[in-house]
């Protein structure tokens, strides 16, 4: 598959040099996944980010209180990602994804991969983290603003 028209339109990647998406993307390993196949797991370690190629995926929260049930936060597709938490700290997975749709292509990012990537390439591991320090932050204000 092809990447270069995927990643050169995901967000964390604005910014990197046509050389950069190509290491980029020797670095991804492609995984499919079927209707109501889970990706991740809410509480388990993640050691990858995971950008969709192809398909749709559920983004669900189980919040702890009083009000157990759990709550679909957002819907992905083509182009967005999910799971770059992962790459900056050793945390639990904040939520549970799961395919929405048959045939979900998704491209996934090893941590140590990724580590060795900025190690040899600190422009690109400047970049990235620029761009995923600025999500971060523009999520964080929206959840202090609306208070979800």
């Amino acid at each position: 598959m092809d990447l270069w028209p995927v990643l050169s339109k995901v967000e964390l990647f604005e910014g990197l040099t046509p050389p950069e998406l190509t290491d980029v993307a020797r670095i991804c390993t492609q995984r499919e996944f079927r209707t109501g196949q889970v990706i991740t797991i809410q509480g388990e370690p993640g050691s990858e980010l995971f950008v969709i190629c192809d398909g749709f995926v559920e983004v669900v929260v189980n919040p702890s209180g009083q009000n157990p049930a759990p709550r679909t936060v957002v819907h992905l597709g083509r182009g967005q990602l999910f799971g770059e938490m992962a790459l900056v700290d050793y945390g639990p997975r904040s939520a549970t994804v799961k395919s929405i749709a048959d045939h979900t292509l998704i491209q996934a990012i090893d941590r140590d991969d990724f580590n060795r990537l900025c190690e040899a390439n600190h422009h690109l591991g400047f970049i990235v983290m620029r761009n995923m320090a600025a999500d971060l932050s523009f999520k964080l204000r929206h959840y202090h603003l609306t208070g979800r």
